[in-house]
């Protein structure tokens, strides 16, 4: 499956702005990296992945459509798999990348 075009085209218009910024194919999609720190990540299999403050995470995976990101079966440490659904709307899409870019920023350059 090849990821959403117009969802990477929105999640760009939020982030191209931004000091450090490039994006990169990886993980079936395309990734949205801050200074070389990936911030958001289109995926191939739909919606996204954003990093966030561990700490932070478990909260908001309480929200809808939020889950822990897995790979090779493990949960990745302070990422979060958004569903499509959950950020249809340019206000929910704002938010989420949002999120990844704040904790991104805080992260010192690769």
């Amino acid at each position: 499956m090849a990821f959403d075009e117009d969802l990477a085209d929105r999640v760009r218009e939020l982030v191209a702005h931004e000091s450090g910024f490039a994006e990169r194919r990886m993980f079936g999609g395309v990734a949205m990296l801050l200074g070389g720190n990936m911030a958001v990540v289109v995926r191939g299999k739909g919606g996204l992945m954003v990093r966030v403050d561990s700490a932070a995470a478990e909260s908001l995976r309480s929200e809808p459509g939020v889950e822990a990101t897995v790979m090779r079966g493990r949960p990745l440490r302070g990422w979060l798999t958004v569903d499509a659904s959950a950020c249809a709307t340019d206000a929910a899409l704002e938010e989420w990348v949002d999120r990844g870019v704040t904790f991104t920023r805080g992260l010192p350059p690769k």
